[in-house]
């Protein structure tokens, strides 16, 4: 059973770091009890060249106005195939591509950039476009939220991102910047690729000035969405990296270690009905991913054979499959590849 609201509540203002971790690796084992922590080979592509334009990861998008695929700015389809070819050699599965708000790319652009990668790589899953993204190429396209997914599915898009959650709450949303894409915006786009039959991931970005309260709130709007769907397949928390972005003169205090074990045990906790939690290296360094299994995580994410959003923030942790494989072996688990949707690809 998920914590209550006031159980959470009563965690994040705790000094039991220790003990709120237990609990989360207790209920870690209730759910993967098979001592397996997954993690993918895969890459992560921007179609535009200006990942300068994210004012944070992956979501506070500005459009990109007048700067079209003739100017260098928008990657052409052969570059985007020679990348997937490499992740392919390298033994990668599935591709993350996102890039932004274009107002001169509209639905045909994206459809014949899906179908082109899925006619030469098949078998890849491609795992693209945040909520912030689709709602765009809709509005771009005179389209509605249903036909766009729809119509992406079938050009051969496998799943969506989570990217753009953010801190699921308006108050922080409207604070921060000025999102498009709000609370129910978000949540939309990934109830109607749910009710299409795909799967998504739902992420958090903390440590943008909210609340205790208002992380509360974020995942009882996750945890709801989950009930009513069973859509989601992973929660990836991570938290805010000021650098080289423009919410970093805000001065927030960046989270800590502490802080962000934390917050990934509560949400274990919370998210009781999404099976499977995502401990950051990317964002965190790799000690603290390590810590991050005893503390509800049972998946360490990718090894990113290309990742451009979080280093433009100015985090460039790095790591390779060896590594990571070690360190779950060092933490007492079993190192398992898996594809996009969590399956087991390989139990060497």
């Amino acid at each position: 059973m998920s914590l209550t609201r006031h159980q959470a509540l009563e965690m994040f203002q705790s000094d039991d770091l220790v003990g709120i971790g237990m609990e989360a690796d207790a209920l870690r084992r209730r759910l993967h009890p098979e001592g397996v922590v997954t993690y993918i080979i895969d890459r992560n592509i921007n179609y535009t060249n200006f990942c300068t334009e994210y004012c944070t990861f992956c979501a506070f998008y500005r459009p990109l106005k007048g700067k079209l695929a003739s100017e260098g700015y928008i990657l052409d389809f052969d570059t985007v195939y020679e990348k997937i070819r490499e992740t392919v050699e390298l033994g990668g599965t599935g591709v993350l591509m996102q890039g932004g708000l274009h107002p001169d790319l509209k639905i045909d652009w994206f459809e014949r950039l899906l179908r082109g990668i899925k006619e030469r790589f098949p078998r890849v899953h491609l795992h693209c476009f945040s909520a912030s993204e689709i709602i765009a190429i809709a509005e771009y396209s005179g389209l509605t939220i249903h036909d766009t997914i729809a119509r992406l599915r079938d050009a051969g898009l496998d799943s969506i991102p989570g990217g753009g959650a953010e801190i699921l709450d308006d108050v922080v949303r409207h604070r921060i910047a000025r999102l498009k894409c709000l609370t129910a915006d978000w949540l939309n786009v990934h109830r109607t690729a749910h009710r299409l039959g795909m799967r998504t991931t739902a992420t958090m970005m903390f440590g943008v000035g909210e609340t205790f309260e208002q992380r509360i709130n974020h995942f009882q709007v996750v945890y709801d969405l989950q009930q009513e769907t069973g859509g989601f397949t992973a929660f990836i928390p991570w938290s805010f990296q000021p650098k080289n972005t423009a919410l970093g003169g805000r001065k927030w205090d960046e989270a800590t270690s502490v802080e962000y074990l934390k917050l990934l045990a509560i949400s274990r906790l919370f998210l009781d009905n999404i099976e499977n939690v995502q401990a950051s290296w990317v964002t965190q360094g790799l000690k603290v991913l390590q810590l991050g299994l005893r503390f509800g995580g049972n998946d360490v994410g990718s090894v990113m054979l290309e990742e451009n959003v979080v280093r433009a923030a100015g985090t460039s942790n790095c790591t390779t499959e060896e590594e990571l494989r070690h360190i779950i072996r060092d933490a007492g688990f079993k190192p398992v590849q898996r594809d996009t949707l969590y399956r087991t690809m390989f139990l060497n």
